[in-house]
């Protein structure tokens, strides 16, 4: 029971993810993919920012966790920058998309990975970096090569993904939630991590962690 609202939560964490990158790299489409199973050619442009849920079940070591995932969707626009650092500190890992048939998209990493250190709850978040529509092979003009050199000098793990055909989307968020899983498992200091419900006691260093409930509207975060 959630000692907050009184309310009984059939989930065991919540966590949080953002889903970054410019403007037209597919994140709408890679989050709905995700959560529905479906692909829209005609979403528009997100205007500040959104979010998709979905309900899974964690294993590892022999466990099993419920999870409560929201995945956010900000807007790439330069104009809602400000608007969208100020969720980075609740979220627990990061989706950073760029298109692998626009360079400008791909030259943004390295600015986008300065906010995160700038505006995550640490300098070191957890982040996977998707080269989305790898279906439009015929347009692709970043080569994997050059993908690759870029994730190495971050320490990024990379994954080609289609929002389109669903290819690597589901692997790339499950690949996040289980960097931040593994985090959390070794976190003796619960402070570093967003959404804790008060620092640990003496002793009390390999309790689990409880986080917040989901929110029931976007302005609530």
């Amino acid at each position: 029971m959630d000692p907050e609202t009184g309310l009984v939560m059939d989930y065991d964490y919540l966590i949080k993810f953002l889903a970054l990158g410019d403007s037209g790299v597919g994140k709408t489409s890679f989050l709905y993919q995700y959560t529905d199973g479906i692909f829209n050619s005609r979403f528009i442009s997100t205007v500040g920012i959104d979010f998709r849920e979905k309900r899974l079940v964690y294993r590892s070591q022999g466990r099993s966790q419920r999870v409560h995932l929201q995945l956010w969707d900000t807007a790439g626009q330069e104009r809602y920058r400000s608007l969208t650092t100020a969720f980075y500190r609740d979220a627990m890992g990061f989706l950073l998309l760029f298109d692998l048939t626009n360079e400008q998209s791909f030259l943004e990493i390295r600015n986008w990975l300065d906010q995160l250190r700038t505006h995550a709850y640490c300098e070191d978040p957890d982040v996977v970096l998707c080269g989305n529509k790898c279906d439009l092979e015929d347009r692709r003009i970043i080569s994997e090569q050059r993908v690759k050199e870029i994730a190495e000098k971050y320490g990024l793990p990379y994954m080609e993904t289609s929002a389109a055909t669903g290819h690597n989307v589901a692997r790339a968020v499950d690949m996040l939630l289980d960097r931040v899983m593994k985090r959390m498992e070794l976190a003796v200091d619960r402070a570093m991590l967003p959404g804790r419900r008060g620092r640990p006691k003496p002793g009390d260093e390999e309790a689990d962690v409880t986080l917040n409930p989901p929110p029931s509207t976007c302005g609530s975060c």
